[in-house]
């Protein structure tokens, strides 16, 4: 907590009040000097939104940088899944703390110098896993880029290479696996052994982190990050479906998301992330949406970072309201994977004045298996959460496929 509180102290200093956003919004909310950890409460919350209409008023990248744009070497954005795209700027030093995050990670997860790393990602402006590569390259791993390729040429260039670890999004991973069914490729003699995936919380949920390590033969590392706040936590190999948030480099809150008081361990609330190391663009107080639950129980592995149970169960704003049950798509996903059969689905949610309908598209492995796993999903589904949605069947091969972050759920009004 000392240290915590050192490094945040330290963060105020370098980027006060030269940082105009934030010397701003401290000014406005009255924040003074902070004498314990507790203080934090102190300074306001930042919000997307807020980050969004900086960079609309101050284009192209707002006020949250703390220098000269001349100091900033790296430009990457958010994906705009969720609206207008967040543009980020980083410093070299800025840069090179995120790329020191991400060997925290490789460590945790027993990659070491030697080691072939796969990235399958088309390396474009969102983030991704542009510092996992770089981060990797000064571990002493050979790094293996596979942007640029269609998946047979991805999967023959890893297998060529001998890449002993495979970094790429849950349904990417899956994909992959059923590519290589497709080409005769054998993923499970083939060289890989461990995945490290992110992007989307498929590396938490048990019946897709299955079909994963079954179709691959090798070990699931789930990992979280955002583009604007940094890489963030990591699954340890002791405790499964969890992350441990790297709280050397971060401070983590999880609040109600009412009152936005401090919640305790085991329950639900909203992930809020302050980072360190990202002073030309730092993130104070920020709401990530995620919801989470800090496992109460000490983890097995030793770590000194909480754990958050089941990883990112949830976003606060993905919450599905149907005949009085809330509803979160990554538990709808949950249950719909646990049929093989299923290769890819989309949910679609029709709200109106009255009521909201649930309509399922899901795209069997064969066109003979349709109707029996549609009534399958209806019923499991009833089951679960007592109302029957709409499932249709698709022919094979209609749905789209995904490299980066999947956009299965669609909301209409």
């Amino acid at each position: 907590m000392n240290e915590q509180l050192d490094r945040l102290r330290t963060l105020l200093d370098k980027i006060l009040p030269d940082n105009r956003f934030y010397a701003a919004k401290f000014a406005s909310a009255g924040a003074t000097s902070l004498d314990t950890l507790e203080d934090l409460t102190r300074l306001p919350f930042t919000t997307k939104q807020e980050l969004s209409l900086d960079q609309a008023r101050c284009p192209p990248y707002g006020q949250v940088l703390t220098y000269p744009r001349e100091r900033y070497t790296r430009l990457c954005q958010t994906s705009g899944t969720e609206g207008q795209p967040l543009r980020w700027l980083d410093t070299p030093q800025s840069w090179q703390w995120m790329l020191d995050c991400w060997k925290s990670f490789y460590r945790i997860a027993g990659i070491k110098a030697g080691d072939r790393l796969f990235f399958a990602f088309s390396f474009g402006p969102f983030l991704g896993f542009w510092t996992a590569f770089e981060s990797a390259c000064q571990l002493g791993c050979l790094c293996l880029p596979g942007g640029g390729m269609s998946s047979t040429a991805r999967l023959r260039f890893l297998m060529d290479n001998a890449a002993d670890v495979v970094l790429c999004t849950p349904t990417y991973a899956l994909h992959l696996a059923e590519a290589a069914r497709r080409d005769g490729i054998e993923l499970r003699s083939g060289p890989v052994r461990k995945l490290i995936v992110a992007g989307e919380p498929g590396g938490s949920i048990a019946t897709m982190r299955g079909r994963m390590e079954q179709a691959w033969d090798a070990v699931v590392f789930d990992h979280h990050g955002m583009t604007e706040i940094g890489p963030v936590s990591i699954e340890c190999q002791h405790n499964p479906a969890g992350l441990h948030v790297l709280e050397s480099d971060y401070i983590m809150e999880v609040l109600d998301l009412k009152t936005e008081q401090p919640v305790p361990p085991g329950r639900m609330g909203e992930l809020v992330l302050t980072n360190f190391g990202r002073t030309g663009s730092p993130l104070i107080r920020y709401k990530t949406g995620d919801l989470v639950v800090v496992d109460p129980k000490p983890c097995p592995c030793g770590l000194p970072y909480r754990r958050l149970k089941g990883g990112i169960l949830g976003r606060a704003d993905d919450m599905i309201n149907i005949r009085g049950n809330s509803v979160f798509p990554a538990a709808l996903e949950e249950t719909l994977r646990q049929w093989p059969e299923i290769v890819e689905f989309r949910v679609q949610a029709q709200h109106s004045a009255e009521l909201t309908a649930l309509r399922i598209d899901i795209e069997p492995r064969t066109a003979d298996q349709g109707n029996a796993l549609a009534e399958k999903v209806q019923e499991a589904i009833r089951a679960q959460y007592l109302f029957r949605p709409d499932v249709t069947v698709v022919p094979p091969g209609t749905l789209p496929r995904f490299e980066m972050k999947a956009k299965r759920f669609h909301r209409h009004n």
